[in-house]
């Protein structure tokens, strides 16, 4: 049964997880919390996609993100959206989603070594999340799979630019947010990010979520040098 995790909690134990329950400011936000076996590079916030359609942070889109960055070295940190599993509150569409991410890449940045570099990744809505809280978190890195500007936000603007490595991955075939579409818009930023077109794996990676690895572990090299 999930606890409150307290300001003072560690991370967990090397291989270790553990399940908990971080203060937000709708109510309580599930979190599922994870450390890497051997030395700690640094920290990822992961963020799921649409809890309106079934995103929750057991998504296998977002399990494999986490389960890059513990193979990598870093602690992985994946929560619940507002209305998801045991957090609190109601679908904000994506302004309170927004803000729990800040609060919560804060938490886990505050937990890291002082040295030790905080990251971002997210998954189609989550995607667009963790890009608006890099504005503010200012990540050494940021991953983006299948993100869809414009697709749930109405007239709301394109996020800044993260100002880190950003590495995007996004099938060509892509039967839920357009792959044309979020070329165009990846091509508004300066510098352009690191756009990498796969076929065949429609929005979900059905059977191909070593695309997905791969994509991580490599923008996780370039961020975070070994």
């Amino acid at each position: 049964m999930s606890s409150e995790l307290l300001p003072e909690d560690p991370l967990p134990a090397p291989g270790q997880s553990r399940a908990g329950l971080v203060r937000g400011a709708a109510g309580r936000i599930e979190t599922l919390l994870a450390a890497p076996t051997g030395s700690l590079r640094g920290g990822v916030l992961i963020c799921h996609p649409h809890p309106l359609y079934g995103g929750a942070l057991s998504n296998k889109v977002t399990y494999s993100l986490a389960a890059t960055a513990l193979k990598a070295g870093f602690a992985a940190l994946r929560f619940n959206f507002r209305g998801v599993g045991k957090s609190e509150g109601r679908h904000d569409e994506g302004r309170g989603e927004t803000e729990d991410a800040v609060l919560l890449g804060g938490w886990l940045r505050a937990r890291l070594p002082t040295e030790a570099p905080l990251l971002l990744a997210g998954f189609s809505f989550g995607s667009f999340i963790a890009l608006k809280a890099a504005a503010r978190l200012r990540p050494a890195g940021l991953m983006s799979v299948a993100p869809p500007f414009g697709k749930y936000f109405g007239d709301e603007p394109a996020p800044p630019h993260p100002g880190c490595p950003w590495r995007v991955l996004h099938s060509r075939d892509d039967e839920v947010v357009s792959y044309d579409s979020t070329l165009v818009e990846l091509r508004r930023y300066t510098p352009m990010p690191e756009l990498i077109t796969v076929d065949g794996c429609g929005h979900f990676f059905h059977g191909r979520l070593d695309e997905v690895q791969s994509a991580f572990t490599g923008l996780l090299a370039q961020a975070v040098p070994a």
